[in-house]
């Protein structure tokens, strides 16, 4: 059994990471409800932008002049998995969910024959995906030093997944993330981006839409966007669903540390006691011998 010293150290080092769990748990969810806002936010813009694509798609679909980035290489060999997680960790199974679910999915393609490519956002994604897939991982997107996540970030990587694209350096390109729900659901998801595959979604029933400059023109300069769009919502959602479960694992890590205090505690009050009583009955002992 622990002496009393050690109890006393224990309780002590216990408090000091409760108070350290409460303040990044109040943390969490200051931020929590700034990038929900922003998930939120993104979400109607990708939504119509989705509907309007759908509607001007439609026309184009098996169309040998079809743009390429709907169109694809015609191949489906080479696939590209651009992994999204967070920077950090202590937010539960946040990064390990989108890390099980991205490997996962290379497993069943290399399985089938092909070959994989990983590009890497966010530093947990890499480190989960390293023993397995290390050789594949072709590229690492870090943000540690980003503050907010804007929508340049999401350019920066659009255009290096598109020059690869344009490279021939892949057919298939493929995005994880996770989908943010509330506070305790996040839900990894994997959105295929390249080609760009959307359904029809007319914006009005029986409404007749004239395009200026022409639908072909239009979609060149909009599938690009789109990709960037959809990059942008997935780093918003991944962004609310990490402060999300950060919040959530601390209150845990908080109440857990809770419970083990008071066991401590009273684990040394019996222990205190214990020795009390021994000290009375040998001072009681050595008065009855004189």
């Amino acid at each position: 059994m622990a002496n009393l010293k050690e109890l006393k150290n224990r309780i002590a080092s216990v408090k000091a990471t409760q108070k350290i769990t409460r303040a990044m748990q109040m943390v969490a969810a200051a931020k929590l409800r700034r990038a929900q806002e922003a998930a939120e936010a993104a979400r109607p813009y990708a939504k119509r932008m989705s509907a309007v694509l759908g509607n001007l798609a439609a026309d184009y679909v098996g169309r040998h002049d079809a743009p390429k980035l709907m169109a694809g290489t015609g191949r489906r060999e080479v696939h590209l998995l651009i992994v999204c997680t967070a920077e950090r960790g202590l937010c539960g199974g946040f990064n390990s969910q989108i890390a099980r679910l991205a490997r996962e999915h290379a497993n069943a393609l290399i399985e089938a024959g092909k070959t994989v490519k990983i590009l890497s956002v966010g530093r947990k994604g890499a480190d989960a995906l390293k023993r397995d897939h290390g050789d594949r991982i072709i590229d690492r997107i870090e943000l540690r030093t980003v503050k907010t996540i804007d929508f340049s970030i999401a350019a920066a990587i659009q255009a290096k997944v598109l020059a690869m694209f344009d490279a021939g350096e892949f057919d298939v390109c493929t995005l994880f993330y996770s989908q943010f729900r509330s506070v305790i659901q996040q839900i990894p998801t994997a959105k295929q981006i390249v080609p760009v595959s959307v359904e029809e979604k007319p914006m009005a029933t029986g409404a007749v839409y004239e395009y200026e400059p022409e639908e072909s023109d239009i979609l060149e300069a909009l599938l690009p966007r789109y990709i960037a769009m959809e990059l942008f919502s997935a780093l918003l959602e991944n962004a609310a669903g990490e402060m999300g479960a950060k919040m959530s694992a601390m209150d845990n890590a908080t109440r857990n540390a809770g419970d083990m205090i008071d066991k401590l505690s009273i684990t040394y009050n019996r222990t205190r006691q214990a020795k009390i009583t021994t000290e009375l009955v040998e001072i009681i002992s050595g008065a009855e011998a004189l």
